[in-house]
């Protein structure tokens, strides 16, 4: 095999991996929400909540169905984008229309994959990285629907990155101890002091875990980064959508999406940043 050849075989098993992942994400982001909202309505609410931790049934059962008519879907049905595209975004049963975020969600896990791959090659690292970036888009997709940031998801998140960098896989032990408590208190500080001066909750406390999951995974240094590029993504797609009059000022808007983007960018090219940025000012 030629050496040439290597980077098409390891490209082409990062994008089938991703649509597999992705296929699966799609099934996280609506189930688990609804988990969590009956787990919450249970009148037992610490079993309900153990439920929710422990068992990962829903996640299996009931099996992948339309959610219009509720027939069971063949496997050929949910082949990754290619059945969307063979149904043409309709139920082979019913002909009700499936959302185009589903192969969307799926072509988006596929390029995030490919990137990490492409990044850090075939390694631990590339393994950690993947798993990062999928949850960060599985965060985003729920962040977006439901204003909610899933303790199951953030939490495991943010043990994980400590994991990884008992390795100094992505930065040093202490900077990801360190950055794990900064960005918990950092927005938590943010959080209460908006509060205090505008009588306003302008953030959620899954930012803060997500926040703090950043710091475990990247470190202290790269925090006020993404901090810095989370606001501006918002505050600009914020004032876009009042200026084109898609959305009222009073709307609360999530912030996942845009501590998720900013998380990612800082994961593949933050340390150039920080370092074009320290030496700029020098």
């Amino acid at each position: 095999m030629s050496v040439d050849t290597l980077p098409w075989i390891s490209g082409g098993l990062a994008i089938l991996l991703g649509l597999i992942i992705g296929s699966f994400l799609n099934v996280v982001v609506i189930r688990l929400p609804q988990k969590i909202c009956a787990a919450t309505h249970d009148p037992e609410h610490t079993a309900g909540t153990r439920r929710l931790w422990f068992g990962l049934d829903y996640l299996i059962r009931p099996e992948s169905h339309c959610m219009h008519c509720r027939h069971n879907l063949r496997p050929w049905h949910n082949i990754p984008v290619l059945s969307w595209l063979w149904l043409r975004g309709q139920c082979a049963y019913c002909a009700a229309r499936i959302s185009p975020r589903y192969p969307l969600t799926e072509t988006a896990t596929a390029l995030a994959t490919w990137l990490v791959v492409s990044h850090f090659g075939l390694s631990i690292t590339a393994g950690y990285a993947c798993l990062f970036v999928w949850c960060l888009l599985t965060l985003s997709l729920i962040d977006q629907d439901t204003r909610l940031l899933p303790d199951q998801l953030t939490l495991p998140l943010l043990w994980l990155g400590l994991l990884a960098n008992l390795n100094q896989t992505f930065t040093t032990l202490e900077s990801a101890v360190i950055g794990a408590v900064a960005g918990y208190v950092s927005l938590w500080l943010v959080f209460h002091l908006f509060h205090l001066m505008t009588g306003k909750y302008g953030l959620g406390y899954g930012d803060f875990k997500l926040y703090a999951a950043f710091g475990a995974w990247l470190g202290w240094e790269l925090l006020p980064q993404i901090l810095l590029f989370a606001s501006l993504s918002g505050t600009l797609l914020g004032a876009g959508l009042i200026l084109l009059r898609h959305q009222d000022r009073q709307t609360p808007m999530p912030f996942g999406p845009h501590l998720a983007a900013a998380g990612c960018l800082a994961l593949f090219y933050g340390a150039e940043i920080n370092y074009w940025y320290l030496t700029t000012l020098s």
